[in-house]
């Protein structure tokens, strides 16, 4: 199947597209990448995004127009990628768009049961626009959206999705692997050797670019959104008492599952960072090499404690550990530094995607395709040791497109 992924993640850059062709079945699966690409988005529309993920600036009418015209904007991306890769619509078998999470609350609720019940209901959400009718309607391929939403009406937190397409791509008979993408937010997928999906280990570690991002464009005026290649920090020096307090942050002490995002390490903990540092006289390359040395410190600690502990002899015949390392964060040199030192007295070899032959920018994107299909199947693509759903579940909405009879629905 000819199936395009697409998404735009915490760091709001873009949407990713990414056309692949997908063959096989389960661990004979085989994904083969057509064309990626970024798609920036109109100026001032990531300002607004992040704006309406606010609870005190998010205001209905808004939103509920952002979610349309995002749907456009989803589908151009689409129809772009498509082209560049030279296919009609006619011949895209379907999308998977995982839309613009602007909001996610993992930890429950407690809410009154309707009359005349008595006691209250449990209640998780999280909430991605970027209508995926729009998508349907303007491509007319059918559309598979909404992905988290089943798995948390299943008791999980609807997140990680990453480690279905990372056991399928990345698991291993004889070595243990954990996939780290480092997105605007680190997670990662333990995969031990010759694993079964109930083995797997996923969690989100932490912050992944998002601080860095966020204090380079405070401290820069909104000239960068990013440190890139980390040259900036690697100008500073890490400040200890300052990294002391980001690494006391509760989360980070949470035992998996657990997700996170905007709401633990966004804007608001960002202006707590900024006066702390402030208060402490702090220069911008030092706050910008200690906030990435938190990134990594932070990897590092989630692994010995949730990992490495009890499992050293057993990660593989060796005890050795390859970490695969995806997402803009991985093009970080002074981060990836920090890592290696962070990790230098343990048995863990550093690679990234590319080493198994598969872009780390596409990957998110190649995810969601991967998604879809298995929606469009009937295979259920959640993890529930990951998501700590009660059950493996299917995961998505469909949306016919014009395409439908051809996909066999109907005859």
């Amino acid at each position: 199947m000819k199936v395009i992924g697409l998404l735009s993640g915490t760091s709001v850059d873009g949407i990713d597209a990414a056309l692949v062709n997908i063959t096989g079945c389960g661990l004979e699966t085989q994904v083969n990448l057509l064309c990626f690409e970024t798609y920036p988005f109109p100026e001032g529309i990531k300002e607004r995004i992040l704006e309406l993920s606010s609870p005190e600036a998010g205001r209905v009418d808004q939103i509920c127009h952002l979610n349309f015209y995002l749907g456009e904007l989803f589908a151009q991306a689409a129809l772009r990628i498509m082209e560049r890769g030279g296919y009609r619509p006619e011949e895209i078998d379907l999308i998977g768009s995982h839309g613009q999470t602007i909001h996610h609350l993992p930890e429950p609720r407690y809410e009154p049961a309707l009359p005349p019940q008595t006691g209250f209901l449990t209640v998780k959400s999280t909430l991605q626009i970027g209508e995926p009718s729009i998508i349907a309607e303007r491509t007319g391929c059918t559309v598979v959206a909404d992905f988290r939403p089943r798995d948390i009406a299943a008791g999980g937190e609807g997140a990680p999705l990453a480690p279905y397409a990372h056991y399928l791509l990345f698991r291993d008979k004889v070595k243990a692997r954990v996939v780290n993408n480092i997105g605007g937010i680190s997670n990662v997928t333990f995969i031990p050797a010759h694993a079964e999906p109930n083995q797997l280990i996923a969690f989100d570690t932490g912050p992944g670019n998002l601080i860095i991002d966020g204090l380079t464009n405070q401290l820069t005026q909104g000239k960068l959104s990013f440190d890139l290649d980390g040259q900036m920090a690697a100008g500073g020096q890490v400040h200890p008492d300052l990294l002391k307090w980001l690494m006391a942050h509760p989360y980070l002490k949470k035992s998996p599952p657990k997700t996170t995002g905007r709401e633990e390490f966004g804007g608001e903990f960002l202006q707590r960072l900024l006066k702390k540092a402030n208060e402490a006289g702090i220069s911008p390359q030092d706050l910008l090499a200690t906030a990435t040395a938190f990134t990594a410190e932070s990897i590092a600690d989630s692994y010995r404690r949730f990992l490495l502990a009890d499992r050293r002899q057993s990660l593989t015949e060796e005890g050795s550990l390859e970490l695969i390392l995806c997402g803009g964060g991985a093009k970080n040199k002074t981060l990836i530094t920090m890592l290696q030192k962070a990790f230098r007295s343990e048995s863990i070899s550093i690679k990234t995607v590319e080493d198994y032959g598969y872009s780390s920018d596409a990957l998110e994107a190649i995810l969601f395709a991967l998604l879809a299909r298995a929606t469009f199947l009937g295979i259920p693509s959640n993890v529930p040791p990951a998501t700590g759903a009660r059950y493996p579940v299917i995961l998505g909405k469909i949306l016919p497109g014009r395409n439908w009879k051809s996909l066999g629905y109907v005859s």
